[in-house]
């Protein structure tokens, strides 16, 4: 892996950001690609959808939406250990993303004015688990999960055809839906699939698509493309780019822990990002002697490779933990791993990360699968403003205003005082015509 040493530095925050590794991954120039298959479809539907997916997947579905039989008969043929997996990460998400549910909460501002704020769930969802390199059922949990928390009433999951299973999703990805209690699937994927999630259509027996409101889950750049191509027709999670981990060790660290997680999101993809910043030179020798042993066994070798020796991996050396604090604020990762003397203290002092996995026995591969978070996340730097997936993402915050005549007299003054100061008159005589046409 690459080296980078920042001992004896204190870069600034502009400074790291320029300095430290990043995935090439540039949306604005796949926008010219996607932008006509989203004007297909916004045209011609399913018919379109149906002539890219061919295109793209080699496959062309007999229809969009999958028979609820072939859910049933998807989870009746699970592997039982596959099964009972999903169920224990089903629960776990459930527990932890329950407690993420909002109340509605009334202020009383000034007697008979009161500001409701109240928390309404989004109506409809389209929810997507991509289909490339890997398949992803966990993605499954982790959209349906804190959406159905949430109270959506309407959800869909959108995942690519596979020649393999006859132009059905991936068998696996049914049987997560079916356990979910989610009885819509469409054999969609791709910037085809967010364009009918946006616009809806009619299906090849004439049955309904509906559209939706808004399009969560990760994807390649092309979806991430029509993702921030529709928004505002459809609200979306986030623009989600290549996958990263950032491991902050010291010299307490195990190198074997450090380096087995670098590989285990390095092979998501040949452009993950596997950062690990430490204070230990010895540290950072011992990860890459067992990286050397430890990529060549693994099933994924030269996609691990790739990206292990990418310009978006490598290690960053530091003079203390509170420099490696500050680069990890910088780099702002999707995941971020403390592996350090008093990791908790360590991690409680993050600013920026998608998730923080706090010491050796909280691997980010659990977080994927059955920690109770989730794992759909901020990538890209985003951490520095914005949260991974959760219950809030499906909620709309609506303010109800409900004050008397009294309560409104009271205050009518300053209104009509800074709707003059503003040049907006027409704001202050609303309040006035409720007085008579005077207020002061």
């Amino acid at each position: 892996m690459n080296r980078t040493d920042l001992r004896g530095q204190v870069p600034t925050a502009a400074e790291l950001r320029a300095t430290l590794p990043r995935a090439e991954y540039d949306v604005d120039a796949a926008l010219h690609h996607v932008r006509p298959v989203v004007e297909a479809v916004r045209d011609r539907g399913v018919e379109a959808v149906l002539e890219y997916t061919e295109k793209f997947d080699k496959v062309r579905p007999t229809a969009v939406r999958v028979p609820r039989a072939k859910l049933t008969e998807a989870l009746a043929q699970l592997d039982p250990a596959v099964r009972a997996a999903l169920e224990e990460s089903i629960a776990r998400a459930r527990k932890v993303h329950a407690e993420q549910r909002r109340t509605d909460v009334t202020t009383t501002v000034v007697d008979g004015g009161t500001v409701t704020e109240k928390w309404v769930p989004v109506e409809r969802v389209g929810l997507y688990a991509p289909g490339g390199l890997a398949v992803y059922p966990s993605t499954v949990v982790m959209n349906v999960v804190p959406a159905q928390i949430a109270g959506v009433g309407s959800l869909v999951v959108c995942s690519p055809p596979q020649a393999a299973f006859g132009g059905l999703p991936h068998p696996t990805i049914l049987a997560a839906a079916e356990l979910l209690g989610v009885d819509e699937v469409w054999a969609a994927g791709g910037a085809q699939a967010v364009a009918l999630l946006a616009y809806g259509g009619t299906d090849t027996d004439g049955a309904e698509l509906a559209p939706v409101d808004i399009v969560t889950g990760p994807g390649n750049i092309y979806l991430t493309a029509a993702k921030r191509l529709l928004r505002g027709l459809i609200g979306i999670d986030a623009e989600a780019g290549p996958t990263e981990i950032a491991i902050l060790a010291d010299e307490t660290a195990d190198p074997v822990h450090v380096a087995a997680d670098l590989i285990s999101q390095a092979e998501h993809d040949p452009l993950a990002a596997s950062v690990l910043v430490t204070t230990s030179v010895e540290l950072a020798d011992a990860v890459d002697k067992d990286l050397a042993s430890r990529v060549a066994a693994t099933k994924h070798s030269e996609r691990v490779a790739e990206a292990l020796g990418g310009k978006q991996s490598g290690v960053i050396l530091v003079s203390t933990v509170e420099d490696g604090l500050r680069v990890v604020d910088a780099y702002a990762a999707e995941h971020l791993e403390i592996q350090t003397a008093n990791a908790r203290e360590v991690a409680a002092r993050v600013r920026n990360a998608g998730a923080i996995f706090v010491g050796a026995y909280a691997p980010v591969s659990l977080g994927d699968y059955c920690a109770g978070s989730n794992h759909v996340l901020p990538t890209g730097g985003f951490a520095r403003h914005s949260s991974g997936l959760s219950v809030q993402s499906f909620l709309k915050g609506i303010h109800v205003v409900d004050y008397s005549e009294e309560a409104l007299r009271e205050v009518a003054g300053r209104v009509v005082a800074l709707a003059d100061a503003e040049d907006l008159p027409a704001h202050g005589e609303a309040v006035a015509a409720r007085f008579g046409g005077s207020v002061r």
